[in-house]
């Protein structure tokens, strides 16, 4: 690629899915982890990443590829956490190290043997209503670190009953490793798909919400295609699959994907936005073939896709981690998961007509 091209990228996707932060060594978080002061929330991981020693010798994870492993996090959410907001130390505060009663912190990763693992996800999803798990997959630019609390944030903002999860690919989390993070995602599509037809073997969640954001969005639908051609019946239990911001091939998402995704689980969301730089920069690095996320160019319209344009909302520097840091987006998620509403029946979107077709848009 060309310099303007990418030095435009590199900005574009400085924060892309939350870029990876860097902190002085975390306090021990005190005995009980002082509840009082901040919420915890415990979220299930696999990850296929190397493993390595943590920021202060706990278990941590690179970004090169490795065998799946599985564990669980302890995340603080601080008590007044806003909506949205992935709380960090910031140095115009002031602050230079994370506290669990302002910043969302990794407190604690533990490594599980795959039957305790899925034994403790069963459990959580036999605690629950209706028996709910979700499996969310990031996108380029993120560290494991960054990807638990992601999680963990969306799972509190969401007041998600059931079972969170998330699988974490060997991303660099790095702005500059693009390519290499594509490489890897490409790599990582079997183990998930591994992943999936396990974790509909032995989870026995019956309402599973699958969640992708930006790149992720590849790795996860290969995987469930792949998933779903071994099991069919997996389909049955995919409660919604969600792809924010997708940074995928418009027509190849269109003519291959959705397509094989749609002949066994129905419907699927999308949410996209003309003001997404990161997946404008994409655009260019692809030879200018538009993405999934970017509708810039037009907006993707297909049969079991309800396709949700996020352009009219404050959607931050660079546009393109609106799916969790939104407000309203959150709230549309969530009485998605919560109720199962369709857009047509969720307050807050606007229908289009569009070529015999519709999707929403969010009030301006």
């Amino acid at each position: 690629m060309n310099r303007s091209i990418s030095l435009m990228f590199l900005l574009a996707v400085f924060v892309v899915g939350g870029c990876e932060t860097t902190h002085e060594a975390r306090p021990a978080p005190p005995e009980g982890f002082a509840e009082s002061q901040y919420a915890v929330v415990q979220t299930f991981f696999a990850t296929d990443r190397n493993l390595e020693e943590g920021r202060r010798g706990e278990v941590g994870f690179g970004g090169e590829r490795s065998d799946i492993r599985y564990g669980r996090c302890h995340v603080s959410i601080p008590r007044d956490h806003r909506m949205g907001e992935l709380e960090s130390p910031s140095i115009l505060r002031f602050e230079f190290r994370e506290d669990p009663a302002k910043h969302v912190v990794l407190l604690e990763t533990r490594l599980q043997e795959r039957e305790r693992f899925f034994s403790e996800i069963r459990e959580e999803v036999e605690a629950s209503s209706g028996k709910k798990a979700f499996v969310f997959v990031h996108g380029y630019n993120v560290s494991f670190e960054d990807a638990a609390r992601r999680s963990a944030q969306m799972t509190y903002d969401l007041g998600f009953d059931g079972a969170p999860v998330f699988y974490s690919w060997p991303s660099r989390g790095k702005p500059q490793a693009y390519v290499v993070d594509g490489q890897n995602a490409e790599w990582s599509e079997a183990n998930l798909a591994r992943f999936l037809s396990a974790f509909f073997q032995e989870s026995e969640a019956e309402k599973v919400y699958l969640i992708a954001h930006s790149m992720g969005s590849r790795i996860l639908s290969r995987a469930l295609i792949s998933a779903m051609q071994d099991d069919p019946t997996i389909g049955e239990r995919v409660e919604e699959v969600i792809f924010a911001a997708p940074d995928i091939d418009a027509q190849v998402f269109a003519e291959d994907i959705m397509p094989r995704i749609a002949s066994g689980v129905s419907p699927v969301t999308l949410y996209a936005s003309s003001k997404d730089l990161a997946l404008a920069a994409s655009r260019k690095v692809h030879g200018g073939y538009s993405r999934a996320g970017d509708t810039a160019r037009g907006v993707v319209l297909l049969d079991g896709l309800e396709t949700i344009d996020a352009s009219y909302v404050e959607t931050g520097f660079n546009g393109h981690s609106y799916f969790a840091d939104n407000r309203s987006i959150l709230s549309d998620m969530f009485y998605l998961i919560r109720t199962g509403a369709r857009a047509s029946h969720r307050f807050g979107l606007t229908e289009v007509d569009a070529e015999d077709q519709v999707y929403w848009q969010f009030k301006r």
